[in-house]
C-alpha cells in the first residue's frame, strides 16, 4: 500500500508544475504543443460500482482497488490542426476527415501506430516523455473523483457529451469540435462520446494487471479503447465501459482518435 507521504511526493513532481495546471510544451519552431492538464496521483476503485443501474455490461463487473501515478494528460482530444503539423513534419499522409471539417476537431482514421509515432514526435519536438495513456489512468482520467456511470451522474441527460442519444447537435452524425461540453472536474473534455480513444494496454476481457501496463510498441496485441463515440449509445459512452471495447493495432475508423499523457 502507497502511503499518504507517497503521494504528497508524487504530486510535487512533473517538473515542479502544481496538480490542476495547464500548460503547454514548447516545439522546436518555438510554437506550442497540445495542452495539457496535471492530474494528482491517488488510489480509485476500477470498474463497474455502482450496481444499481440497470444498463450494466458484463466486463465492466469486476471492481479492484488501482494506484496511479502523478501524470499530465491532454485536456482535449488530439486534434486535426494538432495532427496535421506532425503530418506535415514527417510527411505522412494527412488522414481523411469525413468532411467534417478538420482544425479543432478530433483527428480520426489514426492507427494505433500513428498515435504511437505522434508520442514519438511530439517527444523528441518537446523533450519530455509523451504516450498513450494506460486503461487503469484512462479510467481515473475519466472519473475524476467519482464512482457513477459518467462523470456527471448515472443518466446521460442531455448535451453534455457527443454519442447516439445524447442530446447534443452532433449525435449519430459527426464529431463535435474538442471542448464542445462541460469538462470533467480534471478539466478534461470529451473524455465520453466524441472519438473513441486509444490507450497503451492489452485488451483482456477481465482485469489481470494488463489494464495498469503498457505494451511494447512491438506487440501488436488487440489494444483498449475507451470513451465512446459520436455514434455510440449512451450505454457504450460510460467512464467504466468495456465490453468488445478494442481495436486491432492497425485498425483507422471515423470514430477513433488519440488522446496522449505525458509522464
Amino acid at each position: 500500500m502507497k502511503t499518504e507521504e507517497y503521494w504528497e511526493e508524487e504530486n510535487e513532481l512533473l517538473n515542479y508544475k502544481e496538480v490542476g495546471e495547464l500548460f503547454r510544451d514548447r516545439l522546436v519552431d518555438g510554437t506550442l504543443g497540445p495542452e495539457m492538464v496535471v492530474i494528482q496521483a491517488g488510489r480509485f476503485r476500477m470498474g463497474y460500482i455502482n450496481v444499481t443501474v440497470t444498463s450494466f455490461q458484463g466486463e465492466d463487473k469486476p471492481v479492484q482497488d488501482v494506484s496511479v501515478d502523478l501524470f499530465a494528460m491532454g485536456r482535449y482530444e488530439v486534434t486535426f490542426e494538432e495532427y496535421d503539423k506532425f503530418a506535415e513534419a514527417t510527411g505522412r499522409d494527412k488522414p481523411d476527415d469525413e468532411g467534417w471539417g478538420r482544425g479543432n476537431r478530433p483527428v480520426i482514421y489514426v492507427s494505433k501506430y500513428d498515435a504511437m509515432a505522434y508520442a514519438e514526435w511530439l517527444s523528441g519536438e518537446t523533450g519530455e516523455n509523451y504516450r498513450l495513456p494506460t486503461e487503469a489512468e484512462w479510467e481515473y482520467a475519466a472519473r475524476a473523483g467519482t464512482e457513477t456511470k459518467y462523470w456527471w451522474g448515472n443518466e446521460i441527460g442531455s448535451n453534455r457529451a457527443n454519442c447516439d442519444g445524447c442530446g447534443s447537435p452532433w449525435d449519430n452524425e459527426e464529431t463535435a469540435p474538442v471542448g464542445s461540453f462541460p469538462p470533467n472536474s480534471f478539466e478534461l473534455y470529451d473524455m465520453v462520446g466524441n472519438v473513441r480513444e486509444w490507450t497503451c494496454s492489452k485488451y483482456e476481457a477481465e482485469f489481470n494487471g494488463e489494464e495498469q501496463q503498457c505494451l511494447s510498441q512491438y506487440d501488436n496485441s488487440n489494444r483498449v479503447i475507451r470513451g465512446g463515440s459520436w455514434y455510440d449509445l449512451p450505454v457504450k459512452v460510460g467512464v467504466t465501459h468495456r465490453t468488445n471495447n478494442w481495436w486491432s493495432s492497425e485498425g483507422k475508423m471515423n470514430f477513433l482518435g488519440i488522446r496522449l499523457v505525458r509522464m
